[in-house]
């Protein structure tokens, strides 16, 4: 496994995970992105899966995060994780929610974001092509995740938590940092006509989100900047947005990809918490 990165740095022996530089100079945030190394489960699980959802054993699961949690510095009682079904729900969770998703059953049909300003709780949000987003305000000391496949994204679920951390937490939107990715790249993220469709629409047939496929009737999207571009038109300043360099398909060696195993994967979170 070749790792390069320019922004982003693998942590961990036993359990690597990932980490953006920029967000690692916040003083008060703690996150992590996971591989699929350095866990317990096996077959087209292995071996870090942190999904309870696709097959695998639930004790397997819980100590794969127990892992994680170990090795990036969070505390396993405190995660609070989303139910994601590439809608645009958002929701603000608080000491109330530990433990919702991973030893608690869930209590929401659709979440695809978490926000909150509660040290008490970690954010947990889950990938395995699609786009992780990142939100950090540095002066509110508030926080948010996001899951945006390629719905979430049409769908503004980017701006979406802008707005709303605007409302729970008094967010100016030029104070936030965002970080995105990793996410499968527009170099291997090959869409219908009907799904491009959608993207044409909201950025325009010019638009380098978009560009046709080498197959007829295919095109390619960059997800990731279709995500900047979002945060940038609700206000996020261009600066204060980093972009994983990592596509998940090319890296499949060490992040999940659904493309690249063709569905049998396990899956990978994301994390953060205010320390």
């Amino acid at each position: 496994m070749n790792f390069s990165s320019e922004v982003m740095t693998l942590n961990g022996t036993d359990v690597p995970f990932l980490t953006y530089n920029r967000l690692s100079g916040i003083p008060f945030l703690r996150h992590a992105f996971s591989t699929r190394l350095g866990g317990v489960s096996e077959g087209e699980f292995t071996s870090m899966n942190l999904s309870f959802g696709r097959g695998d054993r639930d004790e397997n699961v819980t100590e794969n995060y127990k892992r994680l949690c170990k090795s990036a510095g969070f505390d396993y009682e405190s995660l609070t994780a989303s139910a994601q079904v590439h809608e645009t729900v958002v929701r603000r969770v608080t000491v109330l929610n530990r433990g919702v998703g991973i030893y608690k059953p869930k209590d929401m049909l659709s979440v695809d974001a978490l926000i909150t300003n509660d040290p008490a709780v970690t954010l947990v949000t889950y990938y395995a092509d699609c786009t992780p987003v990142f939100f950090v305000d540095t002066v509110k000391k508030a926080i948010g995740l996001a899951h945006a496949g390629w719905r979430g994204t049409v769908g503004e679920i980017s701006a979406k938590v802008v707005a709303r951390m605007g409302e729970e937490f008094g967010t100016n939107p030029r104070d936030l940092v965002c970080a995105i990715g990793p996410v499968i790249g527009k170099c291997c993220y090959e869409v219908s006509e009907d799904c491009a469709d959608h993207f044409i629409k909201l950025f325009g047939e010019n638009s380098p989100v978009i560009s046709k496929g080498e197959k007829p009737g295919k095109y390619m999207i960059d997800l990731a900047l279709a995500n900047k571009l979002l945060l940038i038109k609700a206000g996020v300043c261009e600066e204060n947005i980093i972009v994983s360099d990592l596509c998940t398909q090319c890296n499949c060696d060490l992040l999940w990809s659904h493309r690249a195993t063709e569905g049998k994967r396990g899956t990978m979170c994301a994390l953060a918490a205010i320390v």
